[in-house]
């Protein structure tokens, strides 16, 4: 595993797929000129709001896009996939402020921009672009969640989001990808969003042996060996958030 010159982020092979985990949470396929996100939950703090939540600076989806705006052009990716839950509500889709609105239509322009449902978007959203249930493309399946169990050699790998991963070390917990040989699973990559460890058995049984953390980080991912036992990766530590 190497990093790449441009961008800090980590090169890992999934079913011969070369793919690149960056730093933001964004995961990069140079091959296929795309970029994977997971988990945006734009419009978080206008539906805590509306149901009677905890209100919240309302910055959260500016800042999200305007990550995502940084990634597409260090990496000049031409297709983006997003795996669920890009907005935090069917309503908050719809309750965008103008500015947000006209941020999000610059990134699609130009773009093939798919939506996969996630469980809380299950429809297609008022932006235009492509959606689906999953979305399949060479050796790779991507959906918004990881189905359960270690991938067996004859299944395409898979790529999913949904759990907000994260990993403590050293005390300090930070989300993360889980990747083992036949599955990534994407952290949330959107501002306002909680996490589930990686040692929870919702993640634990999903991955198989040899599996390995990479940290999210501002300055460049690295990758974390996941202890293992009995053949499933365990981890210590993270706060075992619900996931989104």
């Amino acid at each position: 595993m190497d990093r790449t010159a441009n961008t800090g982020a980590l090169r890992f092979a999934l079913r011969g797929a070369a793919l690149e985990a960056m730093a933001s949470g964004a995961l990069h396929w140079p091959g296929e000129g795309m970029l994977v996100v997971s988990d945006l939950h734009l419009g978080k703090s206008e539906r805590m709001a509306r149901r009677g939540g905890a209100f919240l600076p309302p910055y959260e989806t500016r800042e999200t896009l305007a990550r995502l705006a940084g990634d597409l052009e260090s990496t000049g990716a031409g297709t983006v996939l997003c795996l669920g839950d890009s907005f935090d509500d069917a309503a908050a889709a719809g309750n965008l402020g103008g500015p947000e609105v006209i941020a999000l239509g610059a990134l699609m322009a130009g773009r093939r921009w798919i939506w996969v449902e996630g469980n809380h978007d299950p429809g297609p959203v008022p932006f235009g672009g492509e959606h689906g249930a999953e979305v399949a493309a060479g050796p790779l399946v991507f959906r918004h969640v990881a189905e359960p169990g270690p991938r067996r050699a004859d299944q395409p790998g898979e790529v999913s989001g949904h759990w907000h991963p994260k990993i403590a070390v050293a005390g300090v917990s930070r989300a993360c990808f889980l990747i083992d040989g036949g599955r990534a699973i994407l952290p949330a990559y959107g501002a306002y969003t909680g996490g589930l460890s990686a040692a929870h058995p919702e993640l634990d049984g999903r991955m198989g042996a040899g599996a390995i953390a990479i940290l999210t980080a501002p300055r460049g991912a690295r990758p974390v060996a996941v202890p293992l036992r009995g053949g499933s990766a365990r981890t210590g530590g993270g706060r075992r958030r619900r996931a989104g």
